[in-house]
């Protein structure tokens, strides 16, 4: 059985050279492990709200969290979320350069800041580099596609690649002229097309860390798509060290797609993967309902395993077959195979239930 199949890493991609900048106590760049993020979608200022969203986050895996900090409001209440959050919070900084040094003073783990809103950036950028560089608090400059510098928009007549990654280098610039170098980079576009350009002519210009991101990607399922697109062309070429999948959907949700991107790909350890089929006219059961009942039933099983359910006898039996636990159903019955093995055939109505009594009976360190 592979690395993979065990829930451990797989053969492991090859990953673009970068600097590391650590982010609370999660190392970015420079081969660590690619990490997850989301972004709450609660206001900063209501401290509860904001702190019970980013733990529902970290339990659905969550590894960075940012928050948007667009008042006075949500800047107060930074120190008390940076101090109760499980995980590192970047504060996310737009228009406003006063906000980059309270999120320094109250402990953020990180700030974002998107040079093309916040006035007068470039002219602020001694003194936020000093005072990132006393707190030891690393910057991300993030260049989004809907919100660049009217410059370069003149420049370039829209957002385009090159318009992004200049962005972005040009700011690193400024930082880099007063000894600061703790940076983190992204160039997001709605089109995964442009920002898949865009990240590659970054990644061969610079050695910061890189955070992947198709922006307002949408609603699932195209945002999901076009994430997924996006991020497994990069990841495949070793570019990319942290990810966001921007959903219109509850941040959760984003964890859970960005999660699957990285096991899909050998980056993470893989929990429970169902292999099921999409049904047919040859199905003799529910493939769908069956389905959902077994992974919710598997949802919590500590061990990750691979469970086949199959509809037919067509590919049924031969997937079932390879997966650690599988059915294969049909006429009203289930044929339930271990190992390869059919160790028992059961009704249809005692299928989940029989799948996870031989799941709970058996020693899976011995998975072959």
């Amino acid at each position: 059985m592979s690395l993979v199949e065990l829930g451990m890493p797989g053969p492991v991609l090859a990953r673009r050279p970068s600097r590391r900048v650590l982010v609370g106590d999660v190392p970015v760049g420079d081969g660590a492990p690619v990490s997850v993020q989301s972004m709450t979608t609660t206001v900063t200022a209501d401290v509860d709200a904001t702190l019970q969203q980013i733990a529902e986050l970290t339990a659905a895996g969550c590894q960075i969290v940012r928050v948007a900090v667009p008042s006075q409001d949500d800047a107060d209440a930074l120190p008390a979320i940076a101090a109760k959050s499980q995980i590192p919070v970047v504060a996310d900084i737009h228009f406003q350069p006063k906000y980059v040094f309270a999120a320094i003073d109250a402990g953020c783990a990180a700030v974002r800041v998107n040079p093309g809103n916040i006035k007068k950036f470039d002219d602020k950028v001694a003194e936020i580099a000093r005072a990132a560089s006393a707190a030891f608090t690393p910057i991300r400059i993030g260049v989004n596609a809907g919100s660049l510098d009217g410059r370069l928009l003149a420049k370039y007549g829209k957002a385009t690649a090159e318009a992004m990654v200049e962005s972005a280098l040009w700011e690193c610039s400024l930082f880099e002229e007063h000894g600061f170098g703790d940076l983190k980079l992204s160039v997001k576009h709605h089109d995964p097309l442009v920002m898949i350009e865009a990240y590659r002519m970054l990644a061969q210009r610079c050695d910061y860390p890189l955070h992947l991101g198709v922006t307002e990607a949408g609603p699932p399922p195209q945002g999901t798509v076009k994430s997924a697109v996006a991020f497994g062309v990069l990841l495949g070429e070793g570019i990319g060290d942290t990810i966001r999948v921007s959903l219109s959907a509850p941040p959760v949700e984003e964890i859970k797609v960005g999660s699957q991107i990285l096991e899909s790909l050998g980056l993470r350890p893989r929990r429970l993967e169902i292999v099921s089929c999409p049904s047919c006219g040859r199905a003799q059961v529910d493939v769908y309902r069956l389905t959902e009942e077994v992974a919710a039933a598997f949802e919590d099983f500590p061990i990750p395993l691979r469970v086949a359910v199959m509809g037919c006898v067509v590919n049924g039996p031969g997937e079932a077959r390879e997966a650690d636990l599988g059915v294969s159903s049909g006429n009203g019955k289930g044929q339930i195979f271990v190992r390869g093995e059919v160790v028992r055939t059961v009704p249809e109505s005692k299928i989940v239930e029989t799948l996870l009594e031989e799941a709970l009976s058996r020693d899976w360190s011995q998975r072959c």
